[in-house]
């Protein structure tokens, strides 16, 4: 199992952090994941990490797919990876109807027809087999619309990529999502999985995935990359350090999407925690936070972080390597001598 580090939205905390960043490059972390929503954009940032390091991935976790069209995720695609010298990693996702609708403007339709369309259009022009066209539901090139000009015609990508197999990664967490994703996405990047959980309620809908891409080896080959919440503390100081992941959990559950329309919260459910999961959820929609919060479940909060002393830290992470996630993915704040420690033990 491989370890990295999600640093979510760019700022100051990461941008004055040049040392931090070097050395992780250093001690071998595989990846470093950054995020956008409708603040800094996930893409920008990777870059000034690649000038900073030689040999860690760079992930986008995630490009919002509502945010760019195909050719231009493949376009930038094409450019961060030729400028770290092959190391990034393409992570996209939908998003939510907030966004989707409220900040990039346009309808959120059907997620996974969407996805599948723009996935397949990106790997063609990555492949550059040839000039570049597509008839689907949501995306067409040439655009063909009543109200196109005429004059466009397919194009081919004038560079030739580093790397036509540059993998692709999605954000998923409803069932038919991450079935899709198992089909026809490099890795998966999920949010809240359980070690302990988790695998008994995804692996249904990975394993249709596997078998629908027609790829016999891709089970093998498929990624797993989980955020984590990590911290080597006193366990008497336990709770002050699982208060970020506590309150992160507690947005996602109970106020991330409509009430009737909030992946997070069905996630909850399918754990076993349906009862609490409706009363954090009406809480929060009520806008008592800090009770919502104050109800997030101590075994499940226990079973998602990697909080506590060095034995407590040792001990769930067996946990981890028992299931199906081939990278534990640490989330700010970062703590460097938790991750070498955590890195020490897988």
């Amino acid at each position: 199992m491989e370890v990295s580090v999600n640093v979510g939205y760019f700022g100051p905390h990461i941008s004055s952090e040049k040392n931090l960043i070097k050395e992780l490059d250093e001690i071998g972390i595989s990846c470093i994941w950054t995020a956008e929503a409708y603040g800094y954009d996930a893409v920008t940032p990777l870059s000034y990490f690649a000038a900073l390091t030689d040999n860690i991935k760079l992930g986008s976790g995630i490009m919002q797919i509502p945010g760019r069209s195909p050719a231009m995720t493949a376009m930038t695609a094409v450019t961060i990876d030729k400028l770290s010298g092959g190391r990034f990693r393409l992570g996209i996702g939908v998003s939510g109807p907030q966004v989707v609708e409220g900040w990039h403007g346009v309808a959120y339709g059907k997620p996974l027809k969407k996805t599948r369309e723009y996935v397949q259009i990106v790997k063609d022009i990555l492949q550059r087999d040839g000039k570049t066209s597509f008839e689907g539901e949501f995306y067409n090139l040439p655009y063909n619309g009543n109200d196109a000009s005429g004059l466009g015609k397919p194009l081919k990508l004038i560079e030739e990529p580093l790397r036509s197999d540059i993998p692709i990664y999605l954000a998923a967490i409803g069932p038919k999502n991450i079935q899709l994703t198992a089909e026809i996405a490099d890795g998966w990047l999920p949010f809240m999985y359980s070690p302990t959980l988790g695998d008994k309620f995804f692996n249904q809908f990975l394993e249709k995935g596997f078998e629908k891409s027609g790829d016999p080896n891709k089970k093998d080959k498929f990624n797993i990359s989980a955020p984590v919440f990590a911290k080597i503390c006193d366990e008497s100081e336990r709770n002050i350090y699982l208060a970020p992941a506590r309150n992160n959990y507690t947005l996602y559950v109970g106020g991330m999407g409509a009430k009737d329309k909030n992946f997070y919260f069905n996630l909850m459910c399918e754990y076993g925690y349906e009862e609490i999961a409706t009363q954090i959820q009406e809480l929060y929609l009520k806008g008592e936070k800090a009770e919502a919060e104050s109800i997030f479940p101590e075994e499940l909060l226990n079973d998602l972080t990697l909080v506590g002393s060095k034995e407590r830290i040792k001990e769930k992470l067996e946990d981890w390597k028992n299931c199906n996630v081939t990278e534990l993915s640490v989330a700010i704040p970062l703590d460097i001598d938790t991750i070498k420690f955590i890195k020490s033990c897988l």
